[in-house]
């Protein structure tokens, strides 16, 4: 055992007055539990955020500005409509000790394109393939046109260790991950992670060395377990807990909590393709409108529109390119037509289904009673987020509320395909839209693309595909003596924290 590890197995079992700023530990408790710590093998905001401390991308992206800046490359330019060329930062170290090349681009690229095991498939599939040029000069080609590609690469694409990973395989360096990014992996555990400031790291970093030397994340307990860890001295930062807790928080002179809206977006997604059965009612159009207008969701976001969030009309966030609210048909709360259209579809005396969830129960229990009260009978079954995920992507769901954070980029390119482009996680199943889907991420021209997204939002909204119930506002609470600001992007980044 290392004497790293020893030291923060100390500090964990230590007193609350000790085990955190006296400490230079920052303690976390979070309730997505990251599983693996490979960041390709995991869909969870949780692990993204994980991902993010431990690895970093050949661009990073300023998390006020959005500009992107270098990172692991110190330049870039498009050598044709489909090829970026990268030149390294020289001297630059993985956590074990070995050099940077463009080895490990080449590597990483190969595996985001073929790793069975890569979560979100979705985010790589405009990949070629990446060509090495010399040892700091790396070319990645893309299948087609895509403009949002230095967004996924500065998102979504951490560089992994070539030789490292070659030679422990898959397995092992889940469990124990290597990468280039201002903390290292100690332990990674389904119960903690223990993480450390790498003393190595490049002083050239936008992201900077890190001020606090340690962190611990407590996972996988629930809201209930964050909170008390949380006041009773036990951790020093939570986040997304619920809205209405927010006073306790704030009543406790000793932290502090805040909000800030998110890219992510709450939705409820319709089988409108029969994949959990083909001849279910879901099939119909006027049963899926039927079910949309009887959402109240203005009334089941209460807690968070209360604190900034928003009701949507298209299915993806405001902010992002591509993302026409205009063509998006308003549902209005409108338990009566719901009924009528129920009948129309000839079902007067309603149905039973199921809606798959992992969100907050009272989201899911809001929406099923809404429905109860148009005559749809939809029990429950609420799972943890893996194996509800795993449910909506074997195609077993007939409603199913989940969350999506694009993984914070600002371009439609992050949802619309996820959702509509013929993919495991694709209820509507409809050509044509994935045609659309396709075209508006395969041209330079942005009014294109403008028009391509427009025409699958209208298409998506005529056909009562997804229905956006509210934006996320991010909750956050943690200790008077930390200094921590939220951002947008719904990435925390800890390494720019530090104790006051």
């Amino acid at each position: 055992m290392t004497r790293a590890l020893l030291l923060l197995l100390a500090l964990l079992t230590a007193t609350p007055a000790l085990a955190q700023k006296s400490a230079d530990t920052l303690r976390i408790s979070w309730r997505e539990a990251v599983l693996d710590a490979d960041p390709y093998h995991n869909p969870l905001r949780n692990g993204l955020v994980l991902g993010h401390q431990v690895f970093d991308g050949l661009i990073s992206r300023d998390p006020e500005t959005f500009v992107l800046k270098p990172l692991l490359a110190t330049s870039w330019k498009y050598i044709d409509e489909t090829t970026l060329e990268f030149e390294l930062r020289p001297g630059v170290t993985f956590h074990n000790g070995e050099r940077l090349t463009a080895d490990d681009v080449v590597y990483t690229v190969e595996q985001a394109m073929t790793d069975p095991l890569v979560a979100v498939p979705s985010n790589y599939v405009w990949l070629a393939g990446a060509e090495k040029m010399d040892e700091l000069r790396v070319r990645i080609r893309l299948k087609q046109v895509f403009p949002a590609a230095l967004e996924y690469i500065a998102l979504a694409m951490p560089i992994l260790p070539s030789g490292y990973r070659t030679r422990v395989g898959p397995g092992a360096f889940s469990a124990s991950p290597v990468g280039t990014g201002p903390y290292r992996v100690i332990e990674a555990t389904p119960e903690r992670i223990l993480l450390e400031r790498y003393e190595d790291y490049f002083p050239q970093s936008p992201k900077g060395r890190p001020a606090i030397a340690h962190i611990t994340i407590r996972q996988g307990g629930d809201v209930g377990t964050e909170l008390d860890d949380l006041l009773s001295g036990r951790a020093d930062w939570i986040w997304s807990y619920p809205p209405e807790k927010a006073a306790v928080i704030a009543a406790n002179p000793a932290l502090q909590e805040q909000r800030v809206e998110s890219m992510r977006l709450g939705y409820l997604s319709l089988d409108a393709a029969g994949r959990s059965d083909p001849f279910g009612p879901l099939k119909s159009l006027k049963v899926r409108q039927a079910v949309m207008l009887a959402i109240d969701r203005n009334t089941i976001g209460r807690a968070l529109l209360a604190v900034g969030a928003r009701v949507p009309d298209a299915p993806c966030f405001p902010t992002q390119f591509g993302c026409d609210q205009s063509a998006a048909e308003r549902r209005v709360y409108d338990p009566a037509r719901a009924r009528a259209l129920l009948a129309e579809a000839g079902f007067p005396d309603g149905f039973d289904t199921e809606i798959v969830s992992y969100v907050l129960p009272q989201y899911a229990e809001g929406v099923a009673a809404n429905l109860a009260a148009v005559g749809i009978r939809a029990r429950i079954s609420q799972l943890p987020l893996g194996e509800a995920i795993a449910r909506a992507a074997r195609g077993t769901a007939p409603l199913f509320m989940g969350s999506w954070g694009s993984y914070s980029i600002n371009d439609v390119s992050a949802i619309l395909p996820y959702f509509f482009g013929g993919g495991d996680n694709d209820d509507a199943r409809i050509p044509e839209l994935q045609t659309l889907v396709e075209q508006g991420g395969a041209t330079t021209s942005a009014e294109k693309r403008r028009q391509f997204y427009t025409r699958a939002i209208r298409l998506i909204s005529d056909q009562a595909l997804w229905l956006p119930l509210h934006t996320y506002v991010i909750t956050y609470g943690f200790s008077r003596t930390l200094s921590f600001k939220p951002t947008t992007d719904e990435l925390p980044r800890f390494y720019l924290s530090s104790w006051r």
